[in-house]
């Protein structure tokens, strides 16, 4: 006897049925509404690639030296404004890196984007608030909520930057070189004053400021060194910030210089870059400190 018994029924119709042909399947003529797009803080938890070694070593990182060395209770930092830019930015600033390569007849040098990551991810873009600094371990909670009480009381509400101009910038050690765009000064000074608080916040951890020691590029300022000490006076430093686009190794030669100051720049000054929060990238770990809402 079977272990399960069927009516004769319930046999003919599995029968008919495994003898029909399978229906193809319909295709939607209307797809339904695209995904919503990601929360922020997804991408902080994703906003820093696997370390490979705590060692420098060039030759992982394209060329790129470590910029602070790493010791064990030392945790890198640093503040920013980040920027995921849309579909139609992207493909604006990609046109804009292709346009800033190789000059003819010129040693070449190696571009490299900062708009996707090796594998075609898309990287977000920022507006630097601090050097490259470091906390101890015992710091990194009294900083953060220090930080947070300052852009807290100050009250500072969330803006827009326009890009207007383009050009090659290098870092402090200038090991490295960066097509980066300048951006015009928001209506609310919101830059200069978060950078005037997150100064602030380093200077009570013993860490240096940000635009105190260092040139910027020649065209945009010539502030000196004394006059240009420290932004806790209110100075204006709306032309040091920038967005950096791509970098290189090695130094642009004044061929390349000039033809980056001869891009086109009218699309990209019609775009709005919103800010709403300041990120705090501790070690690995990225924290978001929101800005108040505009009424």
């Amino acid at each position: 006897m079977p272990l399960v018994q069927y009516s004769d029924s319930e046999s003919d119709s599995e029968s008919r049925s495994s003898l029909r042909p399978a229906k193809k399947p319909r295709h939607n003529i209307n797809p339904g509404p695209s995904l919503p797009p990601l929360p922020a803080s997804f991408h902080n938890l994703y906003a820093s690639s696997t370390r490979v070694s705590v060692q420098d070593n060039p030759s992982l990182h394209g060329g790129r030296k470590r910029v602070i060395p790493h010791v064990e209770g030392n945790w890198p930092t640093h503040l920013y404004l980040e920027w995921y830019p849309g579909k139609d930015e992207l493909s604006l600033l990609a046109d804009v890196i292709s346009q800033s390569g190789n000059v003819p007849d010129e040693k070449a040098h190696v571009m490299h984007s900062l708009l996707h990551s090796d594998l075609g991810a898309q990287l977000p873009l920022h507006i630097s608030l601090s050097r490259p600094v470091v906390l101890r371990t015992e710091q990194r909670a009294s900083f953060t909520e220090a930080l947070q009480k300052a852009i807290d009381d100050a009250h500072v509400s969330s803006f827009h930057v326009q890009p207007d101009s383009l050009y090659w910038s290098p870092n402090y050690e200038k090991t490295r070189w960066f097509l980066v765009l300048g951006v015009q000064r928001p209506s609310n000074d919101g830059l200069n004053r978060l950078l005037k608080l997150s100064n602030d916040t380093l200077a009570r951890f013993g860490q240096p400021p940000l635009y105190a020691t260092s040139s910027t590029h020649e065209q945009h300022t010539s502030v000196s060194l004394r006059d240009r000490s420290s932004s806790l006076t209110g100075e204006d430093f709306s032309k040091c910030f920038h967005i950096s686009l791509a970098w290189c190794l090695s130094e642009p030669s004044p061929k390349e210089r000039e033809r980056v100051a001869g891009i086109d720049l009218r699309g990209l000054r019609g775009i709005q870059v919103g800010f709403d929060s300041v990120k705090a990238k501790i070690g690995n770990i990225v924290g978001s400190i929101p800005l108040q809402k505009n009424p």
